[in-house]
């Protein structure tokens, strides 16, 4: 099937040659310009922010990225845009089977679910069961309809308070035409990390022969975020920090998902070292419990001295008895 190509180098406002670090300086301008939580325009805000992310999402993987250039050299084929016959999807991609899923709401475009979700139906391919032996005699039995798996994106700050997120999926029959479209709450809880899984039962896939539907699986995915990254319940955040400061100490305000906190650094921080603020991080379950909030030591060098700043660092180096290598 068909889906509109996403030009994600344009989205992102890069080359199609540009490195990793180009890629992620690019997504943290745009990312911090269209974050709902901060822009006035909030619903275009919301769909921009989306976008940035889906195609951050795929160059930033370097397996993603590289299938994706696969894909790009027949965006603009007359007739829409299809993959080479031998291009390869994501493993569990849904071309097996006599049946399309579309989902709506999830924060991905139908380009991102085809070709780089991994969302998948699970059990037999329909028509499967008829083939085996004894099948033909099966085929009045009441079935349970098969599961279904996709991604669905989700801000940090969605991960943090929970939130409620309408969701459509359209189930299109590929031999018939016929297209039926289901809308349904999903609840996100408080503390989803990445990669959990949503179950909203009897939303997957209708059952045959009155047998009940299968599920929906929504594979969680948080949003990348210009200050912020996550590992399980615990959140992230750099902070550059000049010499002298890593040298002398100081105390410096930093952001975290529930506003600003003031934080010591010691003196003698190294470059690398991480500062521990104990739960501040997502919530773990209903436990009370949260994860931990850590801070990395970016020590950043200026790139242009004055000549009194020049004199000074010529100063220390005269008068200083630190040998690195001693």
């Amino acid at each position: 099937m068909s889906a509109q190509f996403k030009d994600y180098y344009a989205t992102l406002g890069v080359s199609r040659d540009a490195g990793a670090d180009e890629i992620k300086k690019a997504f943290r301008k745009l990312a911090r310009q269209y974050h709902p939580d901060t822009a006035k325009d909030k619903k275009m805000a919301e769909e921009k922010f989306k976008e940035i992310n889906e195609a951050n999402e795929v160059l930033s993987d370097p397996e993603k990225r590289k299938k994706y250039d696969q894909l790009g050299a027949r965006w603009n084929e007359a007739g829409g845009f299809d993959a080479p016959p031998d291009w390869q999807q994501t493993e569990g991609a849904q071309g097996a089977y006599s049946q399309d899923f579309h989902f709506g709401g999830t924060g991905f475009s139908d380009f991102f679910e085809q070709y780089f979700s991994g969302g998948s139906r699970y059990g037999f391919p329909q028509g499967f069961e008829e083939e085996m032996p004894g099948g033909a005699a099966r085929q009045g039995r009441a079935r349970r309809g098969h599961d279904i798996e996709g991604d669905i994106l989700v801000t940090l700050e969605e991960a943090m308070h929970g939130t409620v997120r309408p969701i459509s999926l359209q189930t299109a029959n590929r031999q018939t035409g016929e297209a039926e479209t289901h809308t349904f709450q999903v609840r996100i809880p408080p503390g989803a990390t990445d990669g959990r899984r949503i179950r909203v039962p009897g939303q997957g896939e209708p059952g045959r022969n009155g047998g009940e539907a299968g599920d929906l699986y929504l594979r969680v995915r948080h949003a990348a975020h210009p200050d912020f990254t996550t590992r399980e319940a615990d959140v992230h955040h750099e902070l550059d920090l000049a010499p002298w400061d890593a040298v002398l100490g100081t105390e410096v305000v930093v952001p975290t998902l529930e506003g600003s906190i003031k934080l010591k650094v010691p003196a003698g921080t190294e470059d690398s070292h991480q500062l521990r603020v104990r739960g501040r991080g997502l919530p773990k379950g209903k436990s009370g419990e949260r994860g931990d909030f850590f801070v990395t030591v970016n020590i950043v060098l200026p790139t242009h001295v004055s000549d009194e700043e020049r004199q000074l660092w010529e100063q220390l180096r005269r008068v200083s008895n630190f040998k690195p290598n001693a």
